[in-house]
């Protein structure tokens, strides 16, 4: 059978089966867990209809795996552009506006001409358009003020803001590992 390089991903679990990340989702391909599977570094928790066959086995493609060994999450998540949309919900400090990330841009809330730094503690995301209406003022000058002081966030806060942001593709056998958080419908 011939399988596509990009179908049939896996959902991969931490060994206390939390997903390694929320946003990205911690995802690999069929051939990654294919090969963690056969040198035993994962548990298959849940698989796919659809199987591979070599000539000396046949193996259900895994949907979700679990690694046998705990990884533990980054303690200072990188400054990275990115981050920051993700820690600020990936809209505009100023307006509010929720915004895909190529159309945010990032504000230094004290302008880099006026001594201020890119940091975690300084830095916002916005929109251009308030981006530009600040300019480089000072907030209280431009009489914009952002609406969540700027902090450093822990990797946790991160993970949890990016759980609100579900990928385009979730297979039915992901969700119970994915949204354990969310109010259930009474029976």
């Amino acid at each position: 059978m011939i399988v596509a390089t990009n179908a049939f991903p896996a959902l991969v679990l931490n060994a206390d089966f939390q997903p390694l990340s929320y946003f990205p989702l911690s995802l690999w391909s069929w051939h990654d867990s294919v090969k963690a599977v056969v040198t035993d570094r994962v548990n298959v928790v849940s698989e796919y209809d659809t199987e591979i066959n070599s000539p000396s086995f046949s193996l259900k493609l895994p949907s979700v795996i679990s690694l046998k060994e705990y990884i533990a999450a980054q303690r200072q998540p990188a400054f990275t552009r990115f981050n920051v949309f993700l820690r600020d919900r990936f809209s505009c400090q100023y307006c509010d506006m929720d915004l895909p990330s190529h159309e945010l841009t990032f504000d230094h809330v004290i302008p880099r001409s006026r001594g201020g730094r890119t940091t975690w503690e300084n830095v916002v995301a916005a929109c251009a358009p308030c981006n530009l209406r600040k300019g480089g003022r000072m907030p209280h000058r431009a009489g914009m003020l952002p609406l969540r002081h700027p902090t450093r966030p822990t990797s946790h806060e991160l993970q949890a803001n990016g759980r609100h942001f579900p990928p385009n593709f979730l297979h039915e056998s992901w969700r119970d590992f994915l949204y354990w958080d969310a109010e259930l419908d009474p029976v």
